[in-house]
């Protein structure tokens, strides 16, 4: 049995230490561990992970299949030196298989696979060009690990239209860049978001062979929400619809003039080209409507708010009526309103292709 007291536990036999958890954090740990040059350095890494989370000392030990002395000593080294204790000595051996003048250029050769005649690159595929290309024998982990220190990682593409009028793009941009010297006037930006009630779930680790669930009962609720922003001022207003048209989006315009402060005298409100932002029926009130280029959402800085409320407060959340969804996009809209520094840095207008 062990009684915990500060960062020793008192044993039956002799008080064994804990790591210091002041010598770094768990994030930076797990960054040394996936650039750690060899199994022995990850291992004493991942031992260190284990008791700073609370793991027994000894289970610790016997999971890592090491005596508790030897444990002992991966410890002292990290509260001694951090991180660095754990490291193997430099030991004199071949030079390094990617120098550091290679780097440069590989990261080119990463970001544009077409200089190579490839559409993409896989790290198997990448790592068989390097030997084939520089005469060298690179295996595999070395390519891997050189393109974690290089601060590279898997990630999913997401769909991007190809029908953009490059000449309207840059034309809008250069109306904006003109709009945004003027101090008369105020930008808005509006747009309509999307909630589900069983959103796609996101991806997270599991062993190999687990099969980890989440709840779906198959009813399929949704609900919108249209908003304005201005990113000057981190001003938010909108209302929750059923669905988008000519009539809601009426309605989100009588409470969007009655709910803004209007502090400028011309305000534009710049949207995309749905159908229902272009009704002639439409009463705009104070709003002056400006289009963005079509195929153009990178230019409309409350996208990117929408990603923050959905990654916030949507991720793996299931509703069981409409209700419940209804409550949580209240929450987080509420929420949002109270991050008004966040949300001006996040919505900051680019003004650049």
């Amino acid at each position: 049995m062990y009684f915990g007291r500060g960062n020793v536990l008192i044993g039956m036999s002799r008080a064994k230490t804990l790591p210091n958890p002041e010598n770094c954090s768990i994030e930076d740990l797990d960054i040394a561990r996936k650039c750690a040059a060899n199994q022995a350095a990850f291992a004493r890494m991942t031992a260190i992970r284990a008791l700073l989370l609370g793991f027994e000392f000894s289970a610790t030990a016997v999971v890592f299949n090491v005596s508790q002395r030897t444990l002992s000593r991966w410890v002292k080294a990290f509260n001694e030196e951090g991180i660095d204790g754990l490291l193997d000595d430099p030991r004199p051996g071949r030079p390094r298989a990617i120098a550091f003048d290679d780097n440069e250029r590989l990261r080119q050769l990463v970001e544009q696979p077409a200089l190579a005649g490839e559409v993409f690159w896989t790290a198997r595929k990448f790592n068989g060009y390097l030997n084939s290309t520089l005469g060298r024998e690179i295996g595999y982990s070395t390519v891997t690990r050189w393109l974690h220190e290089q601060n590279y990682k898997l990630l999913v593409p997401r769909a991007w239209p190809d029908r953009q009028d490059e000449q309207k793009r840059a034309a809008f941009l250069e109306l904006l860049r003109h709009l945004l010297a003027d101090d008369k006037v105020e930008l808005w930006f509006g747009d309509e978001c999307g909630f589900e009630g069983d959103p796609r779930p996101r991806r997270r680790w599991a062993q190999v062979g687990s099969k980890p669930t989440r709840v779906k009962n198959g009813d399929h609720i949704r609900s919108n929400f249209i908003g304005v922003i201005s990113p000057r001022t981190g001003e938010l207003a909108g209302i929750e619809v059923s669905g988008c048209n000519t009539e809601t989006y009426q309605a989100f315009l009588d409470e969007a003039n009655k709910d803004l402060r209007f502090e400028r005298e011309a305000n534009y409100l710049i949207v995309d080209n749905a159908s229902w932002h272009k009704a002639k029926s439409l009463n705009w009130g104070k709003f002056i409507p400006l289009y963005l280029p079509p195929y153009s959402p990178d230019f409309n800085p409350i996208e990117r708010l929408w990603l923050l409320v959905k990654n916030e407060w949507f991720s793996d959340f299931v509703a069981r009526n409409r209700d419940q969804l209804s409550d949580r996009i209240f929450e987080a809209i509420q929420w949002a309103l109270k991050k008004t520094e966040k949300v001006k840095s996040m919505c900051t207008i680019k003004t650049e292709l």
